[in-house]
């Protein structure tokens, strides 16, 4: 194909690097290698039976045609009840829109506000899709490295610094893919002093793994420590981790008027809306039974006791613990200028992530993905005895380069 007849905006993107390495795993099962599979970030339960049966219930009521762009009634007000109840914010039905997915939220939301050369920080180590969501949008992507020993978060200085006239959006993600890193009530103040001396700088939140955290207290948001900057923030979150409801693609947007209708306009022209049964089940999920959501984060808190240690046991390796979400951002730096058995030099993540392919039969993303290196991250989001199987292999091609 004449690479010409695509725009130079798609051209200059990436396919997601999760995406390729749950590829490359599928691909060398196929040809009959055991793969223990640590790429993709998505729940292993199934979507609770009480929300299960919502869906089943609209289908049965006819709830099958289209539905208002910005959601039904049903589904905003449960959205709005869940923003009062559990984050202390309060919104209006014309303040919220329902899309497919939080990852098409942040998408749109980028899209309508974004003009050419426009900046967005992003801490890293981040989400692989935000950078390039910013180049699909004609925007410029401003990455902030954010070590290890700051715990993975932006600090104030750091923000000040990046900060420039075409800065128009801050995009924060805590609980943190890939690294499970949390921001506290007091880091948000020190973000949102930085924020109030540069009014033109909004926020968008991607709140993804708000309840997927292991000490049992509750993810604060940036708007509860800072009511002040309601105006320029745009809250996104969606029922995908919290409920195990990946696959029924409902996200949405709560934020001012003004980028609502912008982005209902963008989606009513492209998307359209999203789907009315994954709707009913998603209003049944926010307001019904919570018991799912504990018992779901006990077992991955398990998990993560279990692999953390196992990780943090093989020379070479180490992971800070992580607070939430359900990842290791694992630092490898103790293998780089290793070799291998075929005599290869370990010289970044991605060779060791490849290393861990081929002699391990493990597959995990390279954190070069994530803006952080070198690293790489492995899901917990799997069973307790493949997790089991895949720290016994890491650890057993490991000690061969490390001997």
């Amino acid at each position: 194909m004449n690479q010409t007849r695509i725009a130079d905006r798609v051209r200059r993107i990436k396919p997601s690097p999760s995406t390729a390495a749950a590829d490359r795993a599928n691909e060398l099962r196929r040809a009959g290698k055991s793969i223990v599979n640590l790429v993709v970030g998505e729940p292993d339960f199934d979507t609770p039976a009480h929300i299960r049966r919502a869906a089943a219930q609209a289908i049965e009521d006819g709830a099958t045609r289209y539905t208002p762009m910005a959601g039904t009634m049903q589904l905003r007000q449960a959205i709005i009840a869940k923003l009062l109840r559990e984050n202390g914010l309060t919104y209006g039905p014309n303040e919220i829109i329902a899309t497919n997915g939080a990852k098409s939220a942040i998408y749109a939301a980028l899209a309508a506000t974004l003009e050419p050369g426009d900046e967005v920080i992003i801490p890293a180590p981040f989400w692989v899709s935000y950078p390039d969501m910013v180049i699909a949008s004609e925007g410029t992507p401003v990455t902030v490295a954010c070590p290890e020993r700051q715990g993975f978060k932006l600090t104030p200085q750091q923000l000040e610094g990046a900060i420039t006239p075409r800065t128009r959006w801050l995009l924060l993600n805590s609980p943190s893919n890939p690294t499970g890193a949390i921001y506290a009530a007091s880091e948000y103040q020190g973000l949102a002093e930085v924020l109030d001396r540069h009014p033109h700088v909004m926020v968008m939140t991607d709140d993804i793994y708000e309840h997927i955290r292991f000490d049992g207290g509750i993810t604060p948001h940036i708007l509860s420590v800072a009511p002040y900057l309601r105006d320029r923030t745009l809250a996104i979150n969606g029922v995908s981790k919290t409920y195990a409801m990946t696959g029924w693609r409902i996200g949405w947007v709560a934020g001012p008027v003004d980028i609502i209708k912008a982005i209902d306009t963008l989606l009513s022209q492209s998307a359209g809306n999203c789907c009315s049964v994954s709707q009913a089940a998603a209003a049944v999920a926010l307001s019904g039974d919570q018991s799912f959501v504990a018992e779901s984060v006990a077992i991955y808190r398990q998990r993560r006791d279990m692999m953390a240690a196992r990780i943090n046991a093989i020379p070479g390796l180490s992971c800070a613990v992580p607070d939430g979400a359900f990842y290791l951002y694992v630092n490898c730096a103790g293998l780089i200028g290793r070799k291998t058995s075929a005599g290869q030099t370990l010289e970044t993540d991605v060779d060791v992530v490849l290393f861990l392919l081929d002699e391990a039969g493990v597959a995990v993303v390279a954190g070069s993905a994530y803006g952080l290196s070198p690293y790489f991250r492995l899901s917990i989001a799997t069973s307790i005895d493949v997790l089991a199987k895949g720290a016994e292999r890491i650890k057993a091609a490991v000690e061969v380069i490390m001997s």
